[in-house]
């Protein structure tokens, strides 16, 4: 399959990117999970679908994940840590994962696809049509992909406030997930929290209150994990306004040493974590741009 330049949102929308959209455009791994996910072989058919639900997408949310086709992707598994998300259900049966700014779903999905319980998966976005456009897009039904979907608002309270860390195990039951309406109660229950291309959407303030809600709903117990990919910078500082989408406020990217210090005494007590966060460089995008890959595990 071949993604032409320009191709992406096609020439209606503002590709700031559009020059290196062949360089992050789905390569043959890529393909090989959509179809298998979607069932639909053909390259031409499957490339009109994913550009259409996309263009539909941008309309409701204009994040440059959408407009740059990362959702189209496969990421997650490629992590270094992703064998410690995929066992970590073995060596605790009924784990809990929590997707946190899921937008379509689609790092839900590949999570499932590598062996993880769709059913003790618990996704939640402010944007609610996003994952119904998920469901279109990976041909899907709540019946066939039964991970717990909960719309709502990270800085809302009555959805996700913030707690401190759970010291020890919680005497309260893991709740129904099927009846959840916010994700308060599972404080102290989620063994596994996935937040990428999430917490740089947001400046210092908000980034801190969203890392001690998510250590809040995290469990106590050793290699409990929180883990993402995001916007990163050698040195702390504002995003270049050249790399996210009109309306959004100003990003904050942290460094590996900042992201480090964010968790390991400032969330969590110190020496209580261990944190993984590494930058690289995001392919075919200037070179001041970098990802920050990371993870946060309970010791």
């Amino acid at each position: 399959m071949t993604w032409a330049k320009g191709t992406g949102l096609h020439n209606s929308l503002p590709l700031r990117l559009e020059p290196q959209c062949q360089s992050k455009c789905p390569g043959s791994s890529d393909i090989a999970f959509w179809k298998s996910l979607t069932a639909i072989e053909d390259d031409a058919v499957l490339k009109q679908h994913i550009l259409a639900i996309q263009a539909r997408a941008y309309k409701v949310a204009p994040y440059p994940c959408i407009r740059i086709l990362s959702f189209a992707r496969v990421k997650i598994s490629r992590l270094a840590f992703f064998e410690q998300v995929q066992q970590l259900p073995r060596d605790r049966p009924g784990a809990i994962l929590l997707d946190i700014g899921c937008c379509f779903g689609s790092d839900a999905r590949e999570i499932v696809y590598g062996g993880f319980p769709a059913s003790n998966i618990v996704a939640t976005d402010v944007i609610p049509e996003l994952w119904d456009l998920g469901h279109e897009l990976y041909m899907s039904t709540p019946e066939t992909f039964p991970a717990h979907f909960i719309p709502g608002d990270a800085f809302n309270p009555l959805h996700l406030s913030a707690a401190p860390p759970s010291r020890v195990a919680t005497d309260t039951c893991l709740p129904d997930l099927t009846t959840l309406k916010s994700l308060n109660p599972l404080r102290g229950h989620i063994s596994i929290i996935h937040a990428s291309s999430f917490l740089h959407l947001f400046g210092e303030e908000k980034q801190i209150y969203l890392a001690r809600a998510l250590a809040g709903l995290l469990s106590p117990e050793p290699g409990s994990m929180i883990f993402g990919v995001q916007a990163g910078s050698p040195i702390k500082g504002p995003l270049s306004r050249a790399f996210f989408a009109e309306g959004l406020e100003l990003q904050l990217c942290h460094s590996p040493e900042s992201w480090t210090a964010l968790w390991d005494g400032e969330v969590f007590e110190q020496g209580t974590v261990k944190v993984d966060a590494r930058l690289m460089q995001y392919p075919g995008i200037a070179e001041e741009f970098h990802l920050l890959v990371w993870s946060v595990t309970r010791i």
